[in-house]
């Protein structure tokens, strides 16, 4: 069955400019940067240059977008191994994470962590995570420290959809509610989890938003391809943490244009949903969004461009980059920066 992009309810956009020019400028220039770096790994993959396989976001940009710029300095970062988007959405350099996918010395760890290990500690990027919901105890975790250190910074957990029915979703949101932790759980809704629809394997329509009531959340549900609902609702979410009011759950309707990895061709989606869903690609929603608000197709070219440039001069740095030094291989293995097994 093919499912058709919707705009939930609370995509309405209010009739005043709540944003602002600024923000708005910086929601889409952000969204361009990822757009524009993912689909360079996409063409890097294709010469060989990165090794292993990738999962890309392209599709998927505005969620990544609206949370980070809604963010403050301090705010913690926890992704899945469709980590990309987030990682540069927070301010990390295309080059360190072109680098760090291509294996170079120039990468964000050096070369060492690849695709799905992206993390920068200084741009509040608390890792990416391969496994399947191990992240969301240990972001509730993270929130736990700042409520017993009576710190102001909130942990930002970003997961698919197919976490929705692991035990770690489940435990995590509970015990976030108990003490009311200052976290936020993001369900990035793209309908499949690796190669199967999620409605076949879901009790329910929406696999977060409508569970939220049985551990007492309110139903969130969004259009996570409109960057400006998804910036909006993630300031609310971020305030009530901040206000020391617990945890929201909030997913966010989207759809990947590439297949789950590098490795997959996506022949599974039905015919013509593909095609639909472009109709709703969050950059060509948020350029027309810019020229509703009076911003002219000169100022959307010029950071076009200038994003443009900015992935070009990357790649050609992260090209001419030298592989990871050997020097490096049994470093930063445990704690003590070695790799030396004691028990």
């Amino acid at each position: 069955m093919t499912v058709k992009p919707r705009k939930p309810a609370e995509a309405a956009i209010p009739s005043n400019d709540d944003i602002g020019e600024d923000v708005r400028l910086g929601l889409y220039r952000t969204q361009m940067i990822i757009r524009e770096a993912e689909q360079r790994a996409y063409d890097l993959f294709l010469q060989n240059l990165v090794k292993g396989t990738s999962h890309l976001s392209l599709g998927q940009e505005a969620i990544a977008a609206g949370f980070a710029m809604a963010m403050k300095p301090g705010d913690l970062s926890f992704c899945t191994y469709r980590g990309h988007a987030h990682t540069l959405a927070r301010g990390v350099e295309p080059e360190k994470v072109l680098g760090e996918l291509m294996g170079r010395d120039n990468g964000l760890m050096r070369g060492k962590g690849g695709s799905m290990h992206l993390t920068s500690v200084e741009h509040g990027v608390m890792g990416s995570y391969a496994i399947i919901g191990a992240h969301l105890p240990i972001a509730a975790g993270a929130a736990w420290r700042a409520k017993y250190r009576g710190d102001s910074d909130v942990s930002v957990c970003f997961f698919g959809d197919g976490t929705t029915n692991i035990g770690a979703f489940h435990e995590a949101i509970n015990l976030a509610v108990i003490w009311k932790l200052p976290v936020v759980f993001v369900c990035e809704n793209n309908l499949y989890m690796e190669y199967t629809p999620i409605s076949e394997v879901t009790a329910v329509a929406q696999p977060a938003a409508d569970r939220a009531s049985a551990y007492g959340l309110e139903r969130i549900l969004i259009d996570g391809n409109d960057a400006d609902v998804v910036y909006r609702t993630a300031s609310q979410a971020y305030a009530k943490a901040r206000a020391g009011e617990g945890p929201s759950l909030i997913e966010c309707l989207t759809y990947r244009h590439s297949g789950h990895s590098r490795a997959d061709p996506a022949k599974y989606r039905p015919e013509g949903e593909l095609e639909d869903w472009k109709k709703r690609d969050p950059i060509l929603v948020y350029r027309d969004r810019l020229a509703q608000f009076g911003v002219t197709s000169e100022k959307i070219a010029s950071i076009d461009d200038e994003v443009r440039d900015i992935v070009d001069k990357a790649t050609d740095a992260c090209k001419a980059a030298p592989p990871t030094s050997t020097d490096i291989l049994f470093t930063d293995v445990y704690a003590d920066g070695g790799w030396a097994w004691r028990n």
